[in-house]
């Protein structure tokens, strides 16, 4: 298949553009490369997947892998409709996996004009292009926020999702109904991939693996929130990047309203402490953290925590990275990448 992966030099894109390229598909990777956090390691995601210098690469310019046949990379934005809908008309995906977004929960309360202009107008634009010019398969990242205020766990697809407790939150619910409007009116097979708590090697210089992991080989305090009372459902890289290639491969069918719109979580459906994934950490660094505890943050939850089965049951997905596992590979990474012993 010929495929747009967009956010093609964040986390998940990047392994999800290895992936595919690997298995045989035509890629083309498409990102901003903004500044929310270092670009630096945004280059060198690049640059690992044979995308070089593009820290001189102009907008709109194309750059040829060295390294992954078929793969090519394009930095552009989503909210340049124009040139959005060219790039569309001129390639004749396939499919598309759109990856991009503002991200960061905290980040959506100091900067919200961000998430509108980029979760909302640049899904629009993709939407828009996927009508205009049509792929047999639009996948999409929504997030497990979205279930906000939800008590009930672990977090099902049919449970309530209209009580966010973030802007972020609500620019994905947005685009899990922007998806489904799309999909009844001009035909648009749509999934929409809720991501629990994704962590391993090149992942955000901004989450708690990275902070966590960084303080502890420094010997500076790290922030414990809700006094390390918090449950995640951390799940390693490897096992998202085959739920996303597993759900890209089969279009969901239109059900008897006509809309051909799925939405799954996808998880490690295994819920594990704040404590216990510092200690993963400290164990694999070799070294006790110094904790520094304080209260919730606003715009956080107690715990999250997917219910897998219906991903288990349609695609056989199932993860199978254990905690210490992936935490080991993912300290190995971040020792090598940042030159520590």
């Amino acid at each position: 298949m010929k495929i747009l992966v967009t956010g093609a030099a964040g986390f998940i894109g990047y392994h999800t553009v290895r992936r595919l390229a690997e298995r045989g598909d035509e890629v083309v990777g498409l990102d901003n490369i903004n500044d929310y956090y270092a670009v630096g390691l945004k280059h060198a995601r690049l640059a690992e997947s044979g995308i070089a210098g593009t820290e001189s690469l102009a907008e709109h310019s194309f750059a040829a892998s060295s390294v992954l046949p078929g793969y090519r990379f394009v930095r552009a934005d989503l909210t340049d409709k124009a040139f959005i809908d060219a790039l569309f008309e001129t390639e004749r995906f396939d499919a598309a996996v759109n990856l991009a977004a503002q991200a960061g929960v905290r980040y959506s309360i100091e900067n919200p004009y961000a998430y509108i202009q980029s979760n909302i107008a640049g899904f629009l634009n993709v939407l828009e292009a996927c009508r205009h010019f049509p792929v047999r398969h639009l996948v999409y990242a929504s997030s497990s926020s979205v279930y906000g205020l939800n008590e009930k766990v672990p977090y099902a697809e049919t449970d309530m999702t209209d009580r966010p407790v973030s802007l972020y939150a609500a620019t994905k619910k947005s685009n899990e109904l922007m998806a489904h409007a799309y999909s009844k009116l001009y035909g648009i097979p749509a999934t929409g991939l809720r991501f629990f708590t994704v962590y391993g090697p090149w992942g955000r210089p901004d989450m708690s693996p990275s902070l966590f992991l960084g303080a502890i080989l420094e010997g500076r305090p790290i922030r414990v929130f809700n006094h390390g009372d918090m449950y995640r459902d951390f799940t390693y890289i490897d096992d998202i990047v085959t739920g996303v290639c597993a759900v890209l491969d089969a279009p969901p069918a239109a059900n008897a309203d006509g809309v051909a719109a799925a939405v799954y979580n996808i998880g490690n459906s295994e819920p594990v402490a704040l404590a216990d994934f510092i200690g993963a950490i400290e164990r694999a660094a070799g070294r006790e953290a110094v904790k520094e505890f304080l209260d919730m943050q606003p715009g956080d939850v107690y715990r999250t925590y997917a219910d897998t089965s219906a991903l288990e049951r349609d695609l056989g997905y199932r993860p199978a990275t254990p905690l210490q596992e992936g935490i080991d590979r993912f300290c190995r990474w971040y020792r090598a990448y940042h030159r520590l012993p």
